[in-house]
């Protein structure tokens, strides 16, 4: 009888060992599906950042300054 009981305990082990390393194994993919999903979010939202600020100068740069768009007219002040 006390075999049995061994025999009992040593498959209640090896089941309880088998059930952590397979919620270890799950939670260990559910971590990686995670970051995963992040990335694909995240991922457009930096490339667009990134876009603006890498034009940013050259747009400011052919953007014509408001003191020059006056040069030219011929705004009259009113007279006293």
């Amino acid at each position: 009888m006390s075999n049995d009981a061994v025999q009992d305990f040593s498959v209640a082990f090896n089941n309880i060992v088998q059930s952590f390393g397979t919620l270890a194994q799950q939670s260990y993919e559910l971590l990686n599906i995670g970051v995963k999903t992040v990335g694909q979010f995240i991922e457009p939202l930096v490339k667009t950042g990134c876009d603006l600020v890498c034009k940013a100068p050259t747009t400011a740069a052919s953007v014509t300054p408001v003191t020059s768009v006056f040069q030219g007219s011929s705004v009259s002040t009113p007279k006293k």
